[in-house]
């Protein structure tokens, strides 16, 4: 732990990075590339043994295409973590977007593997993982947003919901009102939406429990509760 104002040239001597009031050593970021570029090296293998395989057969689709959910998914079975929502992911089928997978520290990885691997190189295909979402919000019986937070990743979930003419439902903590992604389709018109005004680390906890932690909880019929 950190403070917001801590100055960065003194940290920068120490080989300290700021994230916010979060102080990261550089030598965490020297053991996540020890522990990651061994994962990023077999699934080069793999992309290559089945690149080979469609060739030998003239079936694309026996071809490996990692996308970042793929990505994600395998990071989430090569943890060994039960702290980790990666490893919980992976194990449940759920699938994790990232179409920002470049950035941060493991876009840094991916990239220093290029010059490694080269000339061979992992392939990460974005446009498979957009059709995917895409293709499970048209799916959907019915789609609700939790947004907490802007940018890309709030675009992506909302520009999927706009596929199936909007969704349901809608909780925003930052950014724009629900009423904005209306106009564009995203939500239903007569969806139920709320945009809540609170800091996520306080707010988002309060979300779960009030919410899927309560409907995951046993009957209490006969507890006395």
């Amino acid at each position: 732990m950190g403070t917001f104002a801590a100055p960065g040239a003194g940290l920068r001597a120490k080989g300290l990075n700021r994230i916010g009031n979060l102080v990261v050593p550089n030598k965490n970021y020297c053991a996540f590339e020890d522990w990651i570029v061994p994962i990023f090296d077999r699934m080069l293998a793999e992309q290559e043994a089945a690149k080979q395989k469609a060739r030998e057969t003239g079936n694309d689709e026996d071809e490996l295409h990692w996308t970042p959910s793929r990505v994600t998914e395998r990071l989430g079975r090569e943890i060994d973590n039960e702290d980790s929502v990666l490893y919980w992911a992976a194990r449940n089928g759920i699938p994790v977007f990232c179409p920002a997978l470049t950035d941060g520290s493991l876009g840094d990885m991916l990239t220093f593997h290029t010059f490694r691997s080269d000339p061979q190189r992992l392939r990460i295909d974005v446009v498979e993982d957009v059709r995917r979402i895409n293709l499970m919000a048209m799916k959907a019986a019915r789609a609700g947003m939790i947004i907490l937070g802007g940018g890309v990743i709030k675009h992506h979930i909302a520009n999927a919901c706009l596929m199936r003419n909007g969704a349901e439902h809608a909780v925003y903590r930052r950014g724009a009102r629900p009423d904005e992604a209306v106009s564009w389709g995203k939500i239903k018109p007569n969806a139920s939406s709320v945009k809540v005004f609170a800091e996520a680390t306080v707010v988002v906890p309060l979300i779960v429990a009030g919410s899927f932690a309560r409907a995951s909880e046993p009957s209490a019929e006969g507890s006395g509760r």
